[in-house]
């Protein structure tokens, strides 16, 4: 349960935020004045921009990457799946720094900026003809002459820079969103509650942009202007943020998360023989004025993980690494209990993997005409983000309030209910995907396609509802994930609960490297001919979509045993009723001394 000083609830009237929210140079915020969607719109319009820079490369990249760079299919799709494998990983780094170090505005400005160079070099490698092979029109890709070694580093030096820098952009764009509302303000609180859903609805009109104008401009104009296009908007975005710093909430870096559980988890260690008080209140805690002055926040002890308590037994030591607060070991709970729920989200983070991968190469085999206008196969993923925008808006504002009635949850559902539907999707996406190519393989026999390759004359829109399932179960998952771990992390780790949600896309997206280099070279075995092949005609796209979906439902009972022990984190807001019956209680105390004096 999380404690304020008497200070801020006897304050509590006035204008001032409640959540140890400062401005720039450290002084308290007023709350007419600063944060809410004011200061959001501004945050907002740079993660619009910034989506669009970002899917601009992302969605298109494996068809780059095949036409321009005379890559094969499973060489180019692990490049893809790497590199936004790096994106999603890097900010746990970012996370690192903002939290202990430099502050969220000043890390995510920082790396905005690098952010900015890394485009600027990869606009220069696709427009600069010395940076890129000479154009190669042989049906095998293998018989194009391959990119030299410097224009591989220039090229694939931009996208890493690029990688790197969204590290410290990405775990700190949305929390300093999320921090312009107060949690302990009741109408503020309210409003959060919607922030996550809007804000991925705001972000996917950059992503929509991109998965139309940009990728139709790459195909059909040029990747000069198509790259281009998205850094002249990132820079432009980074100034409007920047305008904005006047109406910002900040929060005081409160040092290394990371120092701080290991501290804990050391010192559970060391003192694993020792035995624990039957009364918690015997544990090592700070005054609570001591934790006020500083603005950070209180956290008594739970029964949860108790053999963490271990680390705050005083045994005579003060050594920070022999003896740890109550609200240390707690902060460390909270984010040790979150990694079961981080585990069940790789899977399904695989799966979205196949969108600018495997389903964009799927797209290339088929009729793309609609009439005189000739589809771009990465545009297919803008239905990604048609359905996700759609299914948002239904869920806030229709599915939410008939639900709320029933449940009483704020939310309608729970966040891990809203996970558990989404997990539900991406087996029905699988299995759809899998019977999809098995049709697909099918008329590639009738007409003769196998064995050279070829366009199918089948119409590309019956990838259609795979597309568009994958942004229904995003509505659901990715929006529930990012909410959940910035939710349930500690007041003084929100960047780092953030990261949370973007390594699982990381590591989904390295396990679909390893996954399909791992069934593409087992299933070659013995002179089979394998799943995954450069001629999509004569792979098995079938059976691989099927050994995703048998994965996807292993992956779901092991999220619901992990749902099952998962405890919620208590709510800040809950705690000030407690702490004002506290304080009332100590008053009424200490005017009976006084009386009695």
């Amino acid at each position: 349960m999380y404690k304020l000083s008497s200070m801020a609830i006897e304050e509590g009237v006035d204008d001032y935020t409640q959540d140890g929210s400062v401005d720039l140079k450290g002084n308290p915020v007023r709350r007419s004045k600063t944060g809410l969607w004011t200061a959001c719109s501004f945050i907002v319009v740079y993660e619009v921009i910034e989506r669009m820079a970002y899917y601009g490369i992302s969605s298109n990249l494996i068809v780059y990457l095949t036409t321009k760079l005379h890559q094969g299919t499973v060489k180019s799709a692990n490049n893809v799946t790497n590199w936004v494998g790096t994106n999603y990983l890097t900010p746990i780094l970012g996370a690192y720094v903002a939290d202990a170090y430099l502050g969220r505005y000043w890390t995510f400005l920082i790396s905005s900026i690098m952010y900015f160079s890394g485009m600027v070099l990869l606009t220069l490698s696709v427009s600069v003809p010395g940076l890129k092979p000479p154009p190669c029109h042989q049906a095998n890709v293998e018989d194009c002459k391959k990119a030299s070694t410097l224009q591989l580093a220039v090229f694939f030096g931009g996208l890493y820079i690029i990688a790197f820098a969204t590290g410290g952009t990405k775990p700190n764009i949305s929390t300093i969103g999320a921090d312009q509302f107060d949690d302990f303000n009741p109408k503020e609180k309210a409003q959060k509650l919607s922030f996550f859903n809007w804000w991925m609805f705001s972000i996917f009109f950059g992503t929509l942009f991109a998965n139309t104008a940009l990728v139709y401009i790459q195909d059909n104009v040029g990747w000069t202007l198509g790259y281009g296009l998205p850094t002249v908007g990132l820079i432009i975005s980074v100034l409007i943020f920047a305008a904005g710093t006047p109406f910002y909430r900040h929060q005081v870096p409160s040092g290394s998360p990371f120092t701080r559980m290991a501290s804990v988890i050391v010192a559970t260690a060391m003192k694993w023989r020792v035995p624990l008080p039957s009364d918690p209140k015997e544990l090592y805690e700070l005054e609570l004025e001591e934790y006020a002055s500083k603005g950070k926040f209180m956290i008594e002890s739970t029964s949860s993980l108790r053999f963490l308590n271990k680390a705050a037994v005083k045994t005579g030591s003060v050594d920070p690494w022999m003896l740890c607060t109550v609200t240390q070991v707690e902060e460390t709970k909270q984010m040790l209990r979150m990694i079961p729920i981080l585990i069940a989200t790789i899977v399904p983070s695989t799966m979205i993997a196949q969108i600018n991968t495997l389903f964009v190469r799927q797209g290339t085999t088929l009729d793309r005409h609609m009439g005189n206008f000739k589809i771009p196969p990465a545009s297919l993923a803008a239905f990604v983000t048609i359905s996700m925008l759609i299914c948002v808006v239904l869920y806030d504002r229709f599915f939410v309030p008939v639900v709320r009635k029933w449940t009483k949850n704020p939310r309608g559902i729970t966040l891990l209910q809203r996970m558990g539907i989404g997990l539900v999707i991406h087996i029905i996406i699988m299995v759809i995907a899998s019977f999809t190519e098995r049709y697909r393989l099918s008329v590639a026999r009738e007409h003769g396609l196998v064995e050279h390759g070829g366009q199918l004359p089948l119409t590309i829109f019956i990838l259609l509802p795979q597309f568009v399932l994958m942004g229904t179960a995003d509505a659901f998952l990715e929006v529930a994930k990012l909410e959940f771990f910035y939710d349930q992390a500690p007041e003084s780790m929100k960047s780092l609960g953030t990261s949370y949600s973007f390594t699982t896309l990381g590591i989904g997206s390295f396990l679909s490297s390893f996954l399909l280099s791992t069934v593409s070279r087992i299933t070659r075995r013995h002179g089979h001919g394998g799943w995954i092949l450069n001629n999509l005609n004569k792979s098995h796209l079938d059976y691989y979509y099927a050994f995703f979906a048998v994965l996807n439902c292993l992956n779901f009972i092991f999220f619901m045993a992990a749902t099952k022990f998962y405890v919620y984190k208590a709510e800040v807001s809950d705690s000030m009723h407690v702490l004002t019956e506290e304080l009332k209680a100590k008053r009424l105390k200490v005017s009976n001394q006084d009386e009695k004096d």
